[in-house]
């Protein structure tokens, strides 16, 4: 097929994977990176920030002529737009001329939004725009196919084994501690501060925390990325997932990457995850804040033996299941 995908283009990009996937199946895949053109201007300086924020600069339009100009009048087999924060509704209505076939993937949510990247009014106007959805939430499912009435196709997150080999992850050298990887805000800083109050040690990882959390049990380091980023995952006895507001009882990302690379996912206890995971032999689960501590200095305690055999129990789950070679084809 002749294929568009419209989204991000950033090293951390589903995009890029799903891309990659198309290509081995030898389908012909234009990627334009809207995200990464809105980006570009915003960050570029203080007052560009100030600019967009305020409304004063014709960046979207800007945008959208540009998109138009690149696709110059192409038809395509496929439209495929990831979640779609820069296309205005106008825009999705002459995508949609140019192919037999428009999806939309939202790796969040399109009714809550819980952060300016994760949303915005172009999503929600533009739902009825297209002829099929993916997500990777029960209720997005159901709400989409009885408020619209259009196909939406429930597809869960994936494992992108192809950035680092099991023989790598097997040399990581454990750290008794528990571990954090993601950016910060107020609802995971109160989870975590809960864990440092407890008295148990704490590592973090992304930008900013120095602005959020303060104690002398907690480490703070950088963000990491691809191989470093799946290492660190790997890395520590006690790997937290923390849900955001938009999948309280679904899954996220970490929710399979923490135990495709063999790593100890603690999780909040959603369908998704005892649907996925055998509690105890794959993962732990928690109920609340008072009992994630529970169950972390529970996996503190862990023997070694017992904490090998979860992390091949965990790992072996996901490559047998949950890989993007095996997703694409759910796709498609």
């Amino acid at each position: 097929m002749k294929i568009l995908i419209i989204g991000s283009d950033y090293n951390w990009s589903i995009e890029r994977i799903f891309k990659r996937e198309l290509l081995k199946l030898d389908h012909e895949v234009t990627h334009v990176p809207l995200q990464n053109w809105y980006y570009d201007f915003y960050y570029k300086s203080t007052m560009h920030k100030l600019l967009v924020r305020l409304g004063l600069t014709r960046l979207q339009t800007n945008i959208l002529k540009r998109l138009m100009a690149e696709l110059n009048g192409q038809c395509f087999d496929l439209i495929w737009v990831f979640k779609g924060m820069e296309l205005t509704p106008q825009t999705v209505q002459t995508l949609k001329k140019q192919t037999s076939r428009l999806i939309n993937f939202n790796p969040d949510n399109p009714f809550i939004f819980s952060g300016k990247g994760s949303g915005n009014k172009n999503i929600t106007q533009s739902i009825h725009l297209y002829d099929e959805h993916f997500t990777y939430d029960h209720e997005v499912k159901s709400r989409i196919e009885s408020q619209f009435g259009i196909k939406c196709t429930l597809v869960p997150f994936g494992f992108d084994n192809e950035v680092i080999s099991t023989e790598e992850l097997n040399e990581v050298e454990e750290i008794k501690a528990v571990c954090f990887v993601g950016n910060p805000d107020a609802y995971r800083s109160k989870i975590l501060q809960e864990i440092l109050n407890k008295g148990l040690h704490l590592h973090v990882f992304g930008h900013d925390w120095q602005k959020y959390l303060k104690h002398p049990n907690l480490i703070i380091h950088d963000a990491v990325y691809e191989k470093d980023y799946y290492k660190t995952l790997r890395k520590y006895r006690v790997q937290l997932n923390i849900m955001r507001v938009h999948n309280l009882d679904s899954h996220n990302m970490r929710s399979l990457e923490v135990p495709g690379c063999g790593g100890v996912m603690l999780a909040p206890r959603t369908k998704d995850h005892e649907a996925f995971f055998e509690e105890g032999k794959e993962a732990f689960y928690y109920n609340d804040a008072n009992d994630l501590v529970n169950q972390a200095d529970k996996i503190l305690r862990l023997g070694d033996l017992k904490v090998q055999e979860i992390r091949k129990f965990s790992c072996e789950k996901v490559i047998s299941n949950f890989t993007f070679n095996s997703l694409i084809n759910r796709f498609l």
